[in-house]
């Protein structure tokens, strides 16, 4: 078996085997097949894609590049959640809490943020001491003993994936559909996690803009774990605006916070519910939306889910009085609120803008290895569709440079358009994939 064989292959439209998918992953990990091959292999994909079998081989063969996780030893089933990325998205900390809160475990190794969309293990990190680099042992320790672990991805987990990730990069191919697909898909199912909540974000400040784009990736990832024997389902939310109020890894953290008090924004809130409630029902915790919901919401008002959120802390080395006390956690220099220029009605705000406005102002990294600044950000105090008069506070700039600031300033005023007329609320879910 050839490389070159395979990439002719794909390149004139042919379905590759199990056998032939596993040969190529396993060369390239190994560095057996050169950066050129797998290149033009990934271009060849690109452009004339592949079958949802293909897709699922291509994903179990990186899955099973490097060390896959058995949790069934600690816990009979775990769960989890993805999220394709967005502004202002701090569900994990709040949906988690919940559906852990109700007795079902969740094991959940995250990423970091790069370019608009913000990472969760950055958030987090704003809490001094807590620790992301949990071992294998570790992992799978604390997932038996309190029901709960968030922390990075382990170098050993889908290597294959990391690898094809960084080519993906620099040639172009980052849009296709498999990949994309089969590079999520991998890094669950090496994490260990037996049923998949994927949180498929749509919109101006989403990677699928359109939820035609969306729709298909949700149907691809899932029909991926239907075929390899994992529980998923897609659903399908908005992000043509940021996801409640906070843009920024501490303000996100201490809306959160306030989400699991019971005084978050209520877009925010909801969503967390939604996305906790299919996890219940993946779980077996009920067989109904309707029944998880309220599952949900008992957790979330009896302060079950707080106090798991903090035992997550405490059991990372996080110092928990900020949790606790949130007004400890990094603050910026500059703060500064904008009032609104006009009365109307809000059309729209730009969600992207608004994500590269926080990470110009320092809260994310425009490449790779950048330094994070924890405090800084946005918070926006009205939503699309709000009614809005003149002189009202509309958005507050959280800066620790001041001509940053002034550009953060001006950059999200451009990010709003204005309408004399009502204009409707957005819709914050599309669909559920199943």
């Amino acid at each position: 078996m050839r490389a070159v064989d395979l990439i002719i292959k794909k390149r004139d439209g042919l379905e590759l085997t199990k056998e032939e998918i596993e040969f190529f992953v396993n060369g390239f990990t190994r560095g057996e097949i050169p950066d050129y091959q797998a290149s033009a292999w990934a271009m060849a994909v690109m452009l004339k894609g592949m079958s949802d079998q293909e897709t699922t081989d291509l994903t179990l063969a990186m899955a099973h590049s490097g060390e896959v996780l058995d949790l069934t030893d600690v816990v009979p089933l775990t769960v989890d959640k993805h999220s394709t990325g967005g502004v202002g998205d701090k569900v994990t900390f709040v949906a988690e809490s919940i559906v852990a809160a109700c007795g079902l475990p969740v094991g959940k190794m995250s990423g970091r943020g790069l370019g608009f969309s913000g990472g969760t293990l950055d958030k987090i990190e704003s809490i001094p001491g807590y620790r992301t680099n949990l071992s294998k042992d570790e992992f799978k320790h604390q997932l038996g003993k309190i029901g709960l672990v968030l922390t990075g991805q382990s170098g050993d987990l889908a290597p294959a994936d990391g690898k094809m990730y960084a080519l993906r990069d620099v040639t172009g191919t980052v849009p296709s559909m498999p990949l994309i697909a089969s590079s999520i898909m991998s890094k669950k199912i090496a994490a260990g996690a037996q049923a998949i909540v994927l949180d498929v974000k749509v919109g101006l400040g989403a990677f699928m803009q359109t939820l035609e784009q969306a729709q298909e990736l949700a149907r691809l990832m899932v029909s991926i774990g239907k075929l390899s024997g994992r529980r998923v389902v897609g659903v399908l939310s908005d992000m043509n605006q940021p996801l409640g109020c906070a843009v920024g890894n501490a303000l996100e953290l201490r809306e959160a916070i306030d989400t699991l008090r019971g005084h978050g924004p209520q877009d925010f809130c909801e969503h967390c519910l939604e996305i906790a409630s299919h996890m219940l029902v993946l779980g077996d915790k009920t067989t109904t939306l309707e029944a998880a919901r309220v599952l949900a919401l008992q957790a979330l008002q009896s302060g079950k889910a707080y106090e798991q959120f903090k035992t997550l802390v405490i059991t990372q080395g996080g110092d928990v009085r900020v949790v606790e006390n949130t007004d400890l956690l990094p603050a910026a220099s500059i703060v500064e609120t904008v009032k609104a220029p006009r009365s109307a009605y809000i059309q729209q705000i730009e969600a992207r803008e608004i994500g590269e406005t926080a990470v110009q102002l320092g809260a994310g990294r425009e490449r790779k290895g950048d330094p994070i600044d924890y405090a800084v950000g946005l918070v926006l105090h009205h939503k699309v569709g709000d009614r809005v008069n003149r002189g009202e506070p509309l958005f507050t700039v959280h800066a620790n440079d001041a001509a940053k600031k002034q550009a953060a300033v001006d950059r999200v005023l451009a990010a709003y358009q204005w309408s004399d007329e009502a204009c409707p609320a957005l819709p914050l879910f599309y669909g559920v994939i199943s």
